[in-house]
């Protein structure tokens, strides 16, 4: 029987008891009815995969005793130390940008960075219960890695240069050369932008082939944003 699985913000190795958060032991001891001396699996977000054993079964700060813990891999960690990051445009529909957090956090996303574009139409972005949403995804998918959600970032000069990786696609749909994503990508570290409701701007595009990104394209149909970003990360995850 697979163990309950919850987050914990931070995790030493030289740790041998733990105090879960309060939603966390409200979880475990009032909605579970988990007792004394039963085990569950905890995860930092960072790799690390710690079983534990209930010593106080407390609603407000239910304490665990850690029988054992290691550092998993990655789910993406087939080839080495690759990554996949996604910068994709907030949404004005809130909800499908949720979707796209939680479906690109199954998949194994490393890092996705909310961009604000020209045309992005909703500029506010509520921090905590995105993030929120990722560490749900991961936990439902059994995973022991959090994707880097990074603070919301304008799509500018600036911002371009800062990118380093050795793999850098910029996904749009104007009518100029495309190369099909799924011909050009290799087992290294790759970051693709995704634009928003109405694409990116000619000006937006320039500025990113200025900057050493590939144009791509990721089929023959045109895609909602929070799809792409879906495709993009299936596609770049089954390389």
């Amino acid at each position: 029987m697979t163990l309950p699985f919850f987050y914990i913000k931070e995790f030493n190795p030289s740790q041998k008891e733990i105090v879960l958060d309060e939603d966390t032991s409200r979880h475990v001891a009032q909605v579970l009815r988990m007792k004394e001396g039963e085990k569950l699996n905890l995860t930092d977000g960072k790799g690390n995969l710690i079983t534990a054993e209930i010593a106080e079964a407390h609603k407000k700060h239910c304490a665990v005793r850690v029988i054992d813990s290691r550092l998993t891999t990655r789910l993406l960690s087939g080839h080495g130390s690759r990554k996949i990051i996604i910068g994709i445009s907030i949404l004005k529909n809130t909800g499908r940008f949720e979707w796209f957090l939680e479906k690109a956090t199954e998949i194994g996303v490393s890092e996705i960075i909310p961009l604000i574009c020209e045309r992005t139409e909703k500029q506010k972005f509520r921090y905590d219960r995105m993030n929120a949403i990722c560490i749900s995804a991961m936990l439902q998918s059994q995973q022991t890695w959090l994707p880097v959600l990074h603070e919301p970032k304008q799509f500018n000069h600036l911002t371009i240069q800062q990118f380093y990786h050795p793999q850098k696609f910029i996904a749009h749909c104007t009518e100029s050369e495309r190369r099909p994503l799924s011909s050009l990508i290799s087992h290294h570290s790759s970051l693709i932008l995704i634009g928003p409701e109405g694409d990116f701007t000619r000006q937006e595009i320039e500025l990113a082939l200025q900057n050493n990104f590939v144009p791509v394209t990721l089929g023959e149909t045109r895609l909602r944003s929070e799809t792409a970003g879906v495709v993009a990360a299936v596609l770049l995850a089954n390389r």
